[in-house]
């Protein structure tokens, strides 16, 4: 499945930058509220690498970028989650979803259902080594195939269908 959907390479001097980065905060501020009424569900579906797969692959790794960095502190202000001790590894883990789909969409220049399972396998496999990193620990990075991969599905769905009709 292919679609000539439309890319964006936005730069940070461009307005639509800021507001298209700050509509994926807001929608990160929203969507995992829905997510966590599920029990699990904020582990189990990750709705905030959704937000930052589609928006970064969309409109770039710049937008992607600072939705990464913005928006699991705005939460964490917010809202308390994610908690303050997992904020580091996520950020990182958003951070590298956000530039590996923005490369991807930048150097293939088109939206398949393959890219974007590669995107979300490589970003999950370098995020899980930045995790270990940082924490020393591999249950959280198992956990991410274990429990989360109706995220990993909704993820490279999702994204699909956004990048497609958006």
């Amino acid at each position: 499945m292919e679609t000539n959907a439309r890319l964006y390479t936005l730069n940070y001097d461009e307005v639509r930058t800021y507001l298209w980065a700050t509509v994926f905060v807001a929608c990160n501020i929203v969507l995992p509220q829905l997510f966590h009424l599920i029990p699990q569900g904020g582990i189990m579906f990750a709705p905030l690498s959704l937000v930052i797969l589609a928006g970064a692959y969309k409109f770039g790794w710049k937008v992607g970028l600072l939705a990464a960095v913005a928006s699991p502190l705005v939460n964490h202000l917010l809202t308390g989650l994610p908690a303050w001790g997992v904020l580091q590894v996520m950020t990182l883990k958003l951070i590298i979803l956000a530039l590996v789909a923005g490369f991807t969409a930048q150097y293939f220049k088109k939206v398949t259902l393959p890219l974007i399972i590669g995107v979300v396998l490589a970003a999950e496999v370098l995020g899980g080594l930045g995790e270990l990193a940082l924490t020393g620990g591999i249950a959280a990075t198992v956990q991410d195939f274990t429990i989360g991969w109706p995220g990993l599905l909704l993820q490279v769905v999702g994204t699909y269908l956004i990048c497609k009709y958006l």
